[in-house]
């Protein structure tokens, strides 16, 4: 058996702009998979550190990078993918992601309509209906960082 594959990935908890006077989180709605909201990520590219990435990703996805970083996951984080979801990301199985917890500055401007759109819709939540929203395999990653950014003060 070979051994399995992660895709080097970051992935930003988007924090409003009225944090920290009130904490809601921005999601956003996968335009390929059917209901599947979730926050931005993408994978890393060569040479890039993961910060860069996350700068990156962000403008691509939800056409801003206008945020400041509040905090860092300290470690990465794998997961496979589902079945559903393995046969596209060949030769992946799975992805290794450094999270971020960030807040979207006061002129930062959401726009999904950007040159490779993956999102197209997005939401503003509070933590209480979060999980409503989030696709089901994301659940578990998302409450495990989420506890540790308000066990360390952050949220």
């Amino acid at each position: 058996m070979s051994e399995k594959r992660y895709r080097p990935n970051v992935a930003a908890i988007i924090l409003s702009s009225k944090y920290p006077y009130k904490v809601e989180f921005v999601i956003a709605k996968r335009n390929d998979v059917e209901n599947a909201w979730q926050f931005p990520q993408g994978g890393i590219d060569e040479g890039e550190s993961p910060k860069e990435a996350l700068f990156r990703e962000l403008k691509e996805e939800i056409g801003t990078d206008e945020i400041e970083i509040i905090a860092e996951y300290p470690e990465w984080i794998r997961y496979d993918f589902p079945k559903v979801i393995a046969k596209k990301m060949y030769p992946f199985d799975g992805q290794e992601q450094k999270y971020f917890l960030v807040k979207l500055k006061p002129e930062a401007k959401i726009c999904l309509k950007t040159e490779h759109p993956e999102f197209n819709d997005y939401k503003i939540v509070s933590y209480r209906d979060l999980f409503k929203y989030i696709t089901y395999f994301k659940r578990p990653i998302y409450k495990r960082v989420i506890q540790y950014f308000k066990k360390e003060g952050f949220i």
